[in-house]
């Protein structure tokens, strides 16, 4: 099983906002799971690239893989029109398996990708919507939560891994401000949330250096849940 705690908040919030804002539907849930056992494969899958394919890592790519093929294959059978998302997803998946192949899958380019992926599952799950077709709302909550999940790069990076680079932590900190001022323009509400994150990446990196990695992924937890309740009562 993935030990990224805050990964979990990432891959569950985009699809579950995405169909709050365009009317839930029993498919919703086929996306989830799918979404969810796809991600325990490409996890899988990453570990067993990063070990020089080693045999011993491959039955879980195996079994994780068979389970997301056969998900995947009920999602488009009935919702088909989602196979329009493959050119999308296939080059992202595709640069983070490069990425883990060469050992590179704590790189900022690789989490990047990572990022926008879980991000573009807004728009997918509210293309199974069951309501009125809100794009602009749509694209408004996508746009919101891949700038605040991208903000978690830096951040966590400021916390663990680079911890003793001061530039990390100025980066973290200048995007999270201008992420806030952003989203004061987008609604007062998300401006305050962006205020607060802005302030947790200046403050926590210097208060609580070296934190675990439990704690830390509780803590986006939190952030996470507060950013989709803000930006759910806005939209």
């Amino acid at each position: 099983m993935p030990r990224q705690h805050g990964a979990w908040a990432m891959l569950v919030v985009p699809p579950v906002v995405g169909a709050a804002v365009a009317g839930w539907s029993w498919r919703h849930v086929l996306l989830l799971v799918a979404w969810l056992v796809g991600y325990l494969a490409y996890h899988a899958a990453g570990l067993w690239l990063r070990s020089g394919r080693k045999p011993r890592y491959r039955a879980p790519v195996l079994a994780y893989g068979a389970a997301g093929l056969v998900l995947l294959g009920l999602l488009l059978a009935v919702a088909p029109h989602l196979l329009v998302w493959s050119p999308v997803f296939a080059p992202l998946l595709t640069v983070s398996l490069v990425a883990s192949l060469r050992r590179a899958d704590r790189s900022w380019l690789n989490d990047t990708v990572t990022v926008v992926a879980a991000a573009l599952l807004t728009p997918v799950a509210a293309a199974l919507g069951t309501g009125e077709p809100r794009p602009a709302a749509v694209w408004t909550a996508t746009a919101v939560l891949a700038a605040y999940f991208l903000g978690t790069v830096p951040y966590v990076k400021s916390l663990i891994r680079e911890r003793d680079d001061p530039r990390v932590r100025q980066v973290s900190v200048a995007y999270h401000v201008l992420v806030a001022t952003l989203l004061a323009v987008v609604h007062p509400l998300l401006g305050v949330v962006g205020v607060l994150l802005a302030a947790r990446a200046a403050v926590v990196p210097r208060r609580w250096p070296g934190a675990r990695p439990a704690v830390i992924g509780a803590g986006e937890v939190v952030a996470t849940l507060v950013v989709t309740t803000a930006l759910l009562a806005v939209l």
